[in-house]
């Protein structure tokens, strides 16, 4: 983005626009180094995006403008927003991986940057419904490591987002015992609890859910504010959650719900 505090406002509210719809999400801090502009001069031109219905914001940011309940991005679209923030939040969540374990992972960009955090995990067994984290460890297969890595891909039907959910799907999982379970969300909230807008999808995560001694939930601040179609679990039902921040007015409530709250570090320098 241009480095320059002397552009006119419709100009930097454009560029502004031009971002998050580039990157799926903005955070103020970094607009303000961007634009050399101040706090507040960020903060009033997405208060003017947002009632232009151009964008949503959210704690420390925005995001795309809401969508319906049930639209479903792809897998491409999503693994462009917040890279930083999963890539952070991944790194956390591979710590709670011991040599030896059988974990499972959910579909979804933020378990995908998971997986490539876990290739020096020794005597691995992962239980995945998602092609594209398959691949990853096959990746490194080839690369000459995972000698002691097991990957189980349960099959199923594929959804937008590479998601493999259905009847096939659900009796896969159904059928193993993990130690722990790294699930991903569309939506989240206290009220809402963990969303996502396919059913399908939905029923394959409560599969998860139910194979799992402990579930770890993650999920960056954006999803705080979207909330799909279906809720497929509450907040009670997470032993962890790994994410880059709470939003105040729900914080409180939310270490209340979840077993353990762990905020990783983001690098505010890029994405």
């Amino acid at each position: 983005m241009t480095e320059t505090g002397s552009l006119l406002a419709h100009q930097r509210r454009a560029l502004i626009l031009d971002e998050v719809r580039r990157r799926g999400g903005v955070r103020v801090n970094e607009l303000t180094r961007s634009l050399n502009v101040s706090d507040m001069t960020v903060r009033r031109d997405l208060d003017v995006l947002a009632r232009e219905g151009l964008l949503r914001k959210v704690h420390g940011g925005a995001v795309l403008g809401d969508e319906a309940s049930s639209h479903e991005p792809g897998f491409e679209a999503k693994s462009e927003w917040e890279t930083a923030a999963k890539r952070a939040i991944a790194g956390a969540a591979a710590a709670l991986v011991a040599p030896g374990s059988a974990i499972a992972l959910s579909a979804g960009t933020t378990t995908h940057a998971l997986a490539r955090e876990l290739a020096e995990v020794t005597d691995l067994t992962v239980v995945t419904n998602s092609v594209r984290t398959a691949e990853v460890f096959e990746d490194v297969r080839r690369s000459g490591g995972g000698d002691t890595l097991t990957v189980i891909l349960t099959g199923g039907i594929r959804t937008p987002s590479d998601a493999l959910v259905g009847p096939i799907a659900d009796q896969a999982i159904r059928s193993l015992h993990v130690d722990l379970l790294f699930l991903g969300c569309h939506g989240l909230g206290v009220a809402t609890g963990l969303t996502t807008p396919n059913l399908a999808e939905a029923e394959t995560n409560r599969a998860f859910l139910r194979s799992a001694r402990r579930t770890v939930l993650l999920a960056d601040h954006t999803k705080w504010s979207a909330v799909g179609l279906t809720t497929f679990a509450s907040l009670d039902e997470v032993d962890v959650l790994v994410t880059d921040s709470l939003p105040p007015e729900e914080a409180a409530a939310v270490t209340e719900r979840v077993g353990e709250v762990l905020l990783a570090d983001v690098d505010p320098g890029g994405y």
